[in-house]
């Protein structure tokens, strides 16, 4: 899916052959005909091809039984039920590699990237794949060549030809993604394109009478009604993305007119968050970290020991603390950012909202905290 400058494309068709799921499903003869029987035993029960079909008559694949159940129950070690899977899902993906494919829709629209970049800076740091931090690296560094023009986000690029005015899911996702990769490898030039992002999100899109942020900029084309969405559809709502990721950027830096910006728009959400909660999971999750300010941490040393700091926190999935490694010799940083001075080989700050511990020079008491 990510095309070959960068960015990532937008979908690959649901049907191939005039038949919908035919490249993505699969029977249990199918599979029996490619594994060996120990092989099929442990991957049936895994992906459901010992239950009923569950797609017209054939089987779409998904996890149903966990790994720890697999090895009780069929009396086997976990590292061999991994490695049995493996190999039967390598047999499996050979075989439809085979198939006909579905057809791709090739552009890369900014706002489906910055969601992309947001979920493999994540995964990256926790399954401990460089790789996807680079995939994901290679994304924005795409978007920022191509699709921002004299500093403004456009929404779409299909064979190098980027146009049309971004709108407010563009600008939320991207700043979005941009704090979670940055968690994963530090690049001052990623915050500062993260600062331009928030900057034309407030001065753009926000509504300075009631709060909020309206879809369209105020220079987009006029429109008989210009839209402001709070609730989530097919995609998170660009209102609460936005104000979870300006609260985030307020915090890093020490600049509270993001964090007021976030503030004014869950305010101007309030009721409608009281009315239809479950619609509005987006606003509510940024409501709980305005309510409870993230843990912000910033480490600050020579990389390769910061790397196994960082990998004491990486080990649990905790998406209300952030981490931000900064190296010793980074220098050009915002005054929220700047003042967390270097100290011997590392030392961490741990910070809530706009409090900070002692600066923290030791692991062990580093990992108690946490």
């Amino acid at each position: 899916m990510q095309a070959s400058q960068g960015g990532y494309f937008s979908t690959l068709d649901a049907d191939s052959e005039g038949e919908e799921g035919k490249f993505y499903i699969w029977t249990p003869k199918e599979a029996q005909q490619l594994l060996d029987e120990k092989e099929y035993a442990i991957f049936s029960r895994r992906f459901g091809l010992d239950r009923r079909a569950n797609f017209e008559g054939n089987w779409h694949l998904h996890v149903y039984e966990g790994l720890e159940s697999l090895a009780e129950n069929l009396n086997l070690g976990i590292e061999e039920i991994k490695n049995t899977l493996d190999k039967a899902r390598n047999k499996l993906l050979a075989q439809r590699s085979k198939r006909i494919w579905p057809g791709k829709d090739e552009k890369i629209l900014t706002a489906w990237n910055g969601l992309m970049i947001k979920g493999m800076a994540i995964a990256s740091r926790h399954l401990d794949k460089p790789e996807y931090a680079d995939s994901a690296t290679q994304a924005l560094d795409f978007v920022r060549s191509s699709l921002w023009k004299n500093n403004r986000l456009l929404a779409t690029s299909k064979d190098s030809k980027a146009h049309l005015n971004a709108y407010l899911d563009d600008y939320a996702f991207m700043l979005d993604g941009i704090l979670e990769l940055l968690q994963t490898r530090w690049r001052s030039r990623d915050l500062e394109f993260a600062l331009q992002l928030a900057n034309v999100l407030i001065d753009q899109f926000e509504d300075k009478q009631h709060g909020g942020f309206y879809f369209t900029s105020n220079d987009h084309e006029q429109l008989i009604q210009r839209p402001k969405i709070y609730a989530d559809e097919a995609t998170p709502a660009g209102n609460g993305i936005a104000a979870h990721s300006l609260a985030r950027l307020g915090y890093l830096c020490g600049d509270t007119r993001y964090i007021d910006a976030a503030e004014r728009c869950l305010k101007s959400a309030a009721s409608l968050m009281k009315q239809a909660p479950a619609a509005h999971g987006s606003l509510l999750n940024a409501l709980e970290e305005y309510l409870t300010p993230t843990e912000i941490t910033i480490l600050r040393g020579q990389p390769e020991i910061m790397k196994t700091w960082q990998s004491a926190v990486n080990q649990c999935y905790r998406p209300s603390k952030l981490l931000f490694a900064i190296p010793t010799n980074i220098t050009d940083l915002p005054e929220g950012l700047a003042s967390k001075k270097t100290i011997g080989d590392i030392v961490a700050y741990q910070c809530k909202g706009t409090s900070c511990s002692a600066p923290m020079t030791e692991l062990p008491d580093f990992i108690n905290c946490l």
